[in-house]
């Protein structure tokens, strides 16, 4: 080895120990815990909606929710630490702690929780957006997003690859809700226990609700696509508040809400002893 490569190396281990300090594990635990809590407010915003009341079923509603009390901005800087800190932890766990592995796994680390990372990231640049006073509407942004795409020649076809990348993300929650899947590399602690059958029980029907929820929202890129429509491309809430119209509609919205709400719980248990 060069001494440029040792250098190198060296720096690289450097920077793994940096992201292994304990700081950076409790800021990500508290990412975790911070993307539970916003589950169950949409969840819970998804059982009003089902019986008639108003509200935003996505982050952008749960954040709103969360930044409407006296402590609000002090709340909102503090999810931000704890959304950053959680990307953060999420592109050293896609990069840093992969290496020395086989090129799939790395790969198929780098995908997924690079992913990860960025979307951790979105979200402490929404609630950054709420701390400075910038508020926006998700619908909006993902109809701007949609009408901007199919300005586009190509635009048609990238806007049905994000519905079905969508769909086949929401299909991957439902698989890994059913077989469980979560359960070796998110919580083990309580393998074995009444207790830990019953986190089994909140994650599996989380992960299902999310990934209905997910598969709604990528199919209606794909409508919205199809019809030359963006304005029916409306993210989760629209695809949530679309059910309301149909005979079976409220019931589905109290069961994915419900869901929702499962998952979250299952995801502020996973923030406190889950593997890190």
């Amino acid at each position: 080895m060069s001494d440029g490569e040792s250098m190198l190396s060296q720096a690289a281990d450097a920077v793994e120990e940096a992201s292994n300090h304990k700081i950076l594990d409790v800021l990500a635990r508290a990412g975790f815990a911070v993307m539970a809590l916003l589950h169950i407010i949409v969840g819970a915003i998804a059982v009003a909606i089902a019986f008639g009341q108003p509200g935003q079923a996505d982050a952008t509603g749960a954040i709103e929710q969360l930044a409407a009390n006296p402590w609000g901005p002090l709340v909102m800087w503090a999810c931000v630490a704890a959304c950053f800190g959680l990307a953060l932890w999420q592109a050293s766990e896609a990069t840093l702690r992969m290496r020395g592995k086989p090129r799939k796994e790395r790969v198929a680390k780098l995908i997924s929780s690079g992913f990860l990372a960025i979307a951790y990231g979105s979200v402490g640049l929404s609630f950054a957006g709420f701390a400075v006073g910038m508020r926006g509407d998700s619908r909006d942004s993902t109809r701007d997003f949609s009408a901007a795409l199919m300005d586009h020649p190509l635009g048609l076809w990238v806007l049905v690859a994000v519905g079905l990348t969508t769909i086949g993300i929401g299909a991957y929650f439902v698989v890994k809700g059913i077989t469980r899947g979560f359960k070796k590399e998110e919580l083990f602690r309580f393998n074995g226990t009444r207790r830990g059958r019953i986190i089994d029980s909140l994650g599996a029907v989380g992960h299902v609700a999310k990934g209905v929820a997910l598969g709604l929202t990528g199919l209606l890129f794909i409508i919205a696509a199809a019809k030359h429509r963006p304005d029916e491309s409306t993210g989760l809430d629209g695809s949530l508040k679309a059910l309301r119209d149909h005979p079976l509609g409220p019931y589905l919205l109290v069961a994915i809400g419900a869901g929702f709400i499962a998952y979250g719980i299952f995801a502020l248990i996973r923030a406190r002893f889950g593997r890190m």
